[in-house]
C-alpha cells in the first residue's frame, strides 16, 4: 500500500511586495492555520517519508512550519522543492507523484496550490468515506489536507479513481470538531 498526503499551502498576503505571484507570503492566518494543521499531523502517525514542495515562498513558508511540528516525533522526511508543481495540473501532479517510484517512500506528501491540488483531490477519489468525500467535493482550501491510500506498492501504478480518500481535515473542520 502507497499513502499520498496533498497539502494545500496555508493562507497568504494579497499581493507580494515584488509584485510576483511566487513571492507572495503566509499572512497571521496563514502562520496560525499551518501551525495548526502541523499540529494535527504531528498526533496521527504515519508521517511521510518523503515531501514534494512548490517552491513557491507561501508552499515552502507552510512546510517549514508544519515540519517543526513534527520534529522529534519521526524520522526526517527526505524534501525536494519541485519547480513543476508551482501551477500544475492533475495530470502533471499525477506524473510528478509516479516520480516518487525512484525512491520509494511508502508515505508521499505534496505541498502545492489550488486549482491544481483540488482538482487532483478529485480525480485520485475512488472510494472513501462519504463524509469526507463531500467536504473534499467543495473546495481544498487553505491549510487542507487530503489523505489517500493506494492498492500498489508501486507508486508508478497510481492513477485517477483508484485512490480512497481516508481522511480529510482543514482548520476549519479542527475547530468545528472541536466545538461538538
Amino acid at each position: 500500500m502507497r499513502r499520498l498526503l496533498l497539502l494545500r499551502h496555508a493562507k497568504t498576503e494579497t499581493d507580494a511586495p515584488s509584485g510576483r505571484d511566487k513571492d507572495r507570503r503566509l499572512d497571521h492566518r496563514g502562520h496560525r492555520d499551518a501551525a495548526e494543521i502541523g499540529g494535527w499531523i504531528a498526533h496521527h502517525p504515519p508521517f511521510p517519508d518523503r515531501v514534494f514542495v512548490s517552491p513557491a515562498v507561501r508552499a515552502a513558508q507552510t512546510w517549514e512550519i508544519v515540519h517543526e511540528a513534527m520534529k522529534g516525533l519521526a524520522p526526517q522526511p527526505k524534501v525536494e522543492f519541485l519547480p513543476e508543481l508551482y501551477g500544475a495540473d492533475p495530470t502533471q501532479l499525477l506524473t510528478t507523484i509516479r516520480m516518487a517510484s525512484v525512491t520509494d517512500p511508502k508515505r508521499l506528501m505534496l505541498v502545492g496550490h489550488n486549482p491544481g491540488m483540488h482538482e487532483l483531490a478529485l480525480t485520485l477519489t475512488g472510494s472513501g468515506e462519504d463524509a469526507a468525500r463531500r467536504a473534499l467535493s467543495d473546495n481544498l482550501p487553505t491549510s487542507g489536507l487530503a489523505i489517500f491510500d493506494f492498492a500498489t506498492n508501486d507508486w508508478d501504478e497510481v492513477s485517477f479513481r483508484r485512490g480512497k480518500l481516508v481522511l480529510f481535515v482543514s482548520p476549519k473542520l479542527l475547530k468545528q470538531a472541536s466545538r461538538s
